[in-house]
């Protein structure tokens, strides 16, 4: 039987997954590697790491999944976080370890050129923010700072772009994940001379542009002999993380907006047009030409809630950090809707859209006397999910939409979505196949319309189903935004505090 792989290069885990031709999950793999922080502002991750977890679970896959019951691969689809940052020598071997989305050291760079005429064009032909998260400002913030390993550097990779240069000897990157890098002028689908100068790097220190669909040649020899597989199976670049999952949770068109919580989030839409933010609040990544997904990034999502786990959870009972996070929510569910007057403003990581303020920091606030753990967990779910409301209110600023779809390892949590759907005041959508993520789902359909089986990813997005699960509760709702409108000016308010309180560490 004829199958297709999709692995996701994702910001702490690799996930491969199979389907058969009618969409059917076969089966799906997970292995995780760590991100470091060796200093205030750093998040690093080491390629080669990476690259080895890949084999790894992508080898086990196939001998425990696909090989035992004969299936033959038709092609491997590639996605990946986006804002990465390889530095490869003339060797082609890293210098150092990446630098991943979550990365805030270039934030003096990012607000330099945020400032600016130059930053305000760049931004209107690359769609993307002026943020530390962008390979722009991370080479420029090699250059300013590290000039020895920026002189090095043959090629400025992503993630994705190792891997594939690794497992088929091609230098290439596609549109999507080019179209986040600050780097690409997404109206004309090459690189941006303005940029690129800003950056001090020219076009040949980057990989060849290429569509999401395309495909290098075959493995190398020693890889189709480690993973037992043959020269005939295609290899698809794909696309982003962030565009594969729209695409796979089937929000293709008008009236329609995704929600994805996993370790970072984000609320997007797709349309014809580019969204034109004066505020430069909102990103517009290509997926196909002519094919934007818009919307805004948060750092601060499921890493939020592992982090509160690991400080706050039980584990006096060895349980495992998913079983103490789903006990966490357990406990929410016993509090009402408010918290009992407990706010936080998740920006462990600063934050991303639509504050863009790399120095913000973590607050709770409200706390009284009466509070118990139980209080702290609610009111960090809800923080979390009220970052993603006021990214969807930005949106909404420029395209309306009347329903959600949620997906992401943290919408399974019923909890969760039922909160989201009270908060937007609109009914959530899930998929109905739950045992696939959208991102998975997202490849197969990319891949699917690759070798034909769909006439474009418009018929191909009509194919996911959804089911209407959540719908909002609107005394819930009337009290979600008494409280938001507090969190949203203390927001506002704690801007000047929270650059003191970046320096202070930075001066440490």
């Amino acid at each position: 039987m004829d199958c297709i792989v999709t692995i996701e290069i994702g910001t702490g885990a690799i996930r491969v997954t199979a389907f058969d031709m009618n969409s059917g999950l076969l089966g799906s793999s997970k292995g995780t590697y760590p991100t470091f922080h060796a200093r205030p502002d750093y998040s690093e991750q080491d390629p080669e790491q990476i690259f080895i977890t890949m084999l790894y679970i992508l080898k086990n896959f196939l001998n425990e999944k696909i090989h035992p019951q004969k299936h033959n691969i038709v092609s491997i689809c590639f996605s990946s976080a986006m804002h990465s940052v390889i530095t490869i020598d003339k060797y082609g071997a890293p210098i150092g370890n990446a630098m991943v989305w979550s990365d805030n050291r270039a934030k003096l760079e990012a607000e330099d050129l945020k400032n600016s005429e130059l930053g305000k064009s760049i931004y209107k032909v690359t769609g993307t923010p002026l943020h530390a998260m962008s390979p722009l400002n991370k080479i420029t913030w090699l250059k300013n700072n590290d000039n020895e390993r920026f002189q090095a550097t043959r090629k400025f990779l992503s993630i994705k772009a190792y891997i594939i240069q690794q497992l088929t000897d091609e230098y290439v990157i596609d549109h999507s994940v080019a179209s986040a890098t600050g780097l690409l002028n997404i109206h004309k689908l090459k690189w941006e001379e303005d940029a690129l100068q800003r950056a001090g790097i020219t076009k040949q220190h980057l990989p060849e542009l290429v569509s999401v669909l395309y495909s290098p040649k075959s493995l190398k020899k020693e890889y189709q002999t480690l993973l037992g597989l043959h020269d005939k199976i295609k290899i698809i670049v794909g696309s982003s993380d962030g565009c594969m999952a729209t695409l796979g949770a089937g929000v293709w068109g008008d009236g329609k907006a995704t929600i994805t919580i996993e370790e970072s989030g984000a609320v997007r839409v797709v349309g014809k047009e580019v969204i034109q933010d004066e505020k430069q609040r909102i990103f517009n990544y290509v997926l196909t030409e002519g094919n934007y997904v818009s919307g805004g990034p948060t750092n601060n999502a499921g890493s939020t809630f592992e982090w509160f786990a690991k400080q706050f959870g039980d584990f006096t009972r060895d349980y495992e950090l998913e079983e103490c996070i789903e006990n966490l929510i357990i406990d929410a569910g016993k509090v009402s809707p408010g918290s009992e007057g407990l706010l936080f403003l998740p920006y462990l990581q600063g934050e991303r859209a639509p504050i863009w303020n790399a120095n913000a920091r973590g607050v709770y606030f409200g706390l009284n006397i009466k509070h118990e753990l139980k209080h702290f967990i609610r009111a960090t779910i809800e923080g979390v999910l009220f970052a993603f409301f006021s990214i969807g209110k930005t949106l909404q600023e420029h395209r309306g939409f009347k329903s959600l779809s949620a997906n992401g390892t943290y919408a399974s949590y019923p909890l969760l979505t039922q909160i989201i759907a009270d908060i937007f005041n609109l009914p959530v959508h899930i998929k109905m196949n739950s045992g696939s993520d959208s991102v998975a789902c997202g490849g197969f359909l990319l891949s699917a319309t690759e070798i034909g089986m769909y006439k474009s990813l418009d018929e191909a997005a009509q194919k996911v189903k959804l089911v209407a699960n959540f719908h909002p509760d609107f005394h819930n709702h009337s009290t979600y935004m008494k409280y938001f409108e507090i969190f949203e000016r203390l927001g506002v308010k704690l801007y000047d505090e929270f650059g003191a309180i970046a320096r202070l560490q930075q001066d440490n």
